[in-house]
């Protein structure tokens, strides 16, 4: 195993404890729960075409949904993103195609990478409350959640990004 593969195991497995132990059991107002479990997604270096990216946001998703009981929402809106992670980079960053080698979100500036994380954020919240909740009756809550939820989650991703990364 080499250097980024152990940070790699590292960063999923103090996620998934933290989701766990620590933020499943935050409930701001009946609506907040911070999800800090899909920063996996976005530190997961990018390369081209990455199926094992694409199976551990799916475990990461199921080993959340295990140890929450919740049905599989949080594995099929945390793969929803991993596979829209690339089309959302490029988009954002205005370019057809991407220099995978040497691509790193921390290289870019702090609009861009925030921008990033926020759609990233907000997509992965709507699909989870919209698997949650599953009906047209109740799509004001979904929006409100993803919202809220949104909001707070973003507010501790950065908080985490600025903390945790380092300059090179």
């Amino acid at each position: 195993m080499n250097r980024e593969s152990i940070n790699i195991a590292i960063l999923f497995v103090s996620l998934v404890l933290l989701q766990v132990v620590v933020l499943n059991n935050i409930n701001f107002l009946g609506y907040i729960n911070p999800l800090l479990y899909i920063l996996f997604v976005v530190f997961y270096p990018v390369k081209k075409l990455d199926t094992v990216f694409i199976f551990l946001s799916f475990l990461l998703g199921l080993t959340i949904d295990f140890f929450s009981n919740s049905g599989g929402i949080n594995a099929a809106s945390t793969l929803f993103i991993a596979y829209f992670r690339i089309p959302v980079i490029k988009s954002v960053l205005g370019k057809s195609e991407l220099e995978y080698s040497g691509f790193s979100l921390r290289k870019l500036n702090f609009s861009r990478v925030f921008l990033i994380m926020s759609i990233l954020t907000f997509m992965h919240h709507f699909v989870l409350f919209s698997l949650e909740y599953f009906k047209w009756s109740s799509f004001g809550l979904i929006l409100w959640r993803t919202v809220l939820t949104g909001f707070f989650t973003i507010i501790l991703i950065l908080i985490s990004f600025i903390l945790f990364t380092k300059k090179r």
